[in-house]
């Protein structure tokens, strides 16, 4: 750094401050950005997919310069009692394009990989080496921070790249195949064909632990992959642990994060979806709210954020209580039953479900009908207050 007061400070090279970072460059190309990243590239080690029907024009506009896999021809679920393909078309991004997009887009003097951040302040960013960067707004796009503070469970999963022997055959995502064995919690497998002779496999868990056990989710993707005659080279792979927010008091978690003053964005804000713990549609709404607003002081700015915070947490009140009727009410092996129900649905309350866009006449849809779980059990569920989200991570 070169002393000049840097305008936008964004720590976090994740996929909410990446897209925020560059959406402010792309409204306010004057405006001098610093986007800090502890790792050696932008993104980590991830894929992000979503749904066309999740974004307006603006936001597929903010997405444009990433490559990105795109299945027009829509996706296709199973259960044990149901499969469906459905029409809504499906989209992915690697975070290698993500890292590369960014660095073709933002200036080099923009870009901070491996730099650790000590303290983050409303006018500035100290790293680790004692170097303090001043800037007239810190953005915090962190990951997820567990507390005591918030409830629910966890989504738990493994992804593998891999190059077939030959063609795999397959033309369409699966977005959830739930004929797996439960293991004690909701088990799905998710599979994009990237190519003809690749695919990626991912086994996820809805699960009351986020412990990751290595060994046992590989092994269990082995036996998939060999069930569905997908025999090659692994080039690639990633894990993760991912809140599933059931409640709280989110006034109480955004004080525990640090000073007043900050503008927070991303997963550690709670700009989640609830229940499917996608962040993709709000990291592109942030991102562009971001940088309609950037000129504003920095106070200003993390005022907006917070109210919009708050008001994200309402708009998403219903599905936490889905959530919580899933990981309270449902027993584990059981907890396939709501999902399969909910694939029974008409494909635009399943659009609008995905967007986190649910209208009144969608809830009361969801909710209609004979539940799969007990009206007594949902019942303690919904009075419940959950478990805490304080859990360590595996390694």
């Amino acid at each position: 750094m070169n002393g000049r007061a840097t305008d936008l400070a964004v720590v976090g090279g994740g996929l909410a401050g990446g897209l925020s970072a560059l959406a402010v460059h792309r409204a306010h190309p004057e405006m001098r950005i610093a986007l800090f990243d502890t790792g050696e590239t932008l993104g980590g080690n991830h894929r992000w997919s979503w749904f066309s029907s999740d974004l307006d024009r603006a936001g597929a506009e903010l997405l444009s310069p990433f490559r990105q896999t795109e299945w027009k021809r829509g996706y296709d679920v199973a259960f044990p009692g149901h499969e469906r393909t459905l029409g809504t078309g499906y989209r992915s991004l690697a975070s290698r394009d993500f890292d590369a997009a960014l660095r073709r887009a933002l200036p080099p003097e923009a870009i901070h990989t491996r730099s650790r951040v000590a303290r983050l302040s409303r006018d500035g960013v100290t790293l680790e080496s004692g170097e303090h960067v001043a800037a007239r707004v810190v953005v915090d796009c962190r990951e997820f921070e567990p507390s005591a503070h918030l409830r629910g469970g966890w989504q738990v999963f493994m992804g593998r790249h891999l190059r077939t022997r030959g063609p795999h055959g397959r033309t369409r995502p699966i977005v959830m195949d739930a004929r797996v064995r439960q293991h004690d919690a909701y088990r799905f497998v998710y599979s994009l064909p990237l190519g003809a002779d690749e695919i990626f496999v991912e086994d996820t868990y809805y699960t009351d632990s986020p412990l990751l056990d290595r060994e046992a989710l590989s092994q269990r993707i082995d036996r998939y992959c060999a069930a569905m005659g997908w025999q090659g080279e692994t080039i690639g792979s990633e894990t993760g642990v991912l809140p599933v927010i059931t409640g709280g008091d989110l006034a109480a978690y955004h004080a525990s994060l640090g000073e007043p003053g900050i503008v927070r964005s991303g997963a550690r804000a709670g700009f989640t979806h609830p229940l499917t713990s996608y962040t993709l549609p709000f990291a592109v709404a942030n991102a562009l709210e971001l940088a309609r607003h950037a000129r504003l002081p920095g106070d200003e700015l993390a005022t907006l954020f917070e109210q919009r915070a708050r008001d994200h947490w309402r708009a998403t009140r219903f599905y936490r209580r889905l959530g919580r009727m899933l990981f309270d009410a449902a027993r584990p092996e059981e907890r396939y039953r709501v999902f399969e129900r909910f694939y029974r649905l008409r494909e635009p309350l399943i659009e609008r479900f995905y967007a986190g866009r649910s209208s009144t006449a969608d809830r009361l849809r969801i909710l209609s009908g004979k539940p799969p779980v007990a009206v007594s059990a949902a019942v303690r569920a919904l009075l419940g207050k959950g478990s805490p989200l304080v859990h360590e991570r595996s390694q």
